[in-house]
């Protein structure tokens, strides 16, 4: 699937991806490719992405929103957690 992950000043990860974990309102997901279309409020914790090249990306997340769309494309926009 085409991931993109954006926060409000910069592309985070932009590529292909074998999976995304996140937590939403609804619960933990986890989306692979085709998934069924889905909008959704992600809440407080680490977004987890699997790239193509099996490397892991872990992006914490304070807030945001996490969209599937039929064409195989995901877009989450997150504001991250602050670093003490």
């Amino acid at each position: 699937m085409k991931l993109s992950v954006y926060s409000l000043k910069k592309i985070l990860f932009q590529g292909n991806a074998e999976f995304l974990n996140c937590k939403t309102m609804a619960g933990e997901i986890t989306v692979l490719d085709n998934h069924e279309p889905y909008i959704g409020v992600l809440t407080k914790g680490v977004a987890k992405i699997v790239d193509e090249g099996k490397k892991e990306h872990f992006f914490p997340v304070k807030s945001g929103f996490l969209q599937i769309d039929k064409k195989n494309e995901v877009r989450c926009i997150i504001s991250s957690v602050e670093q003490a």
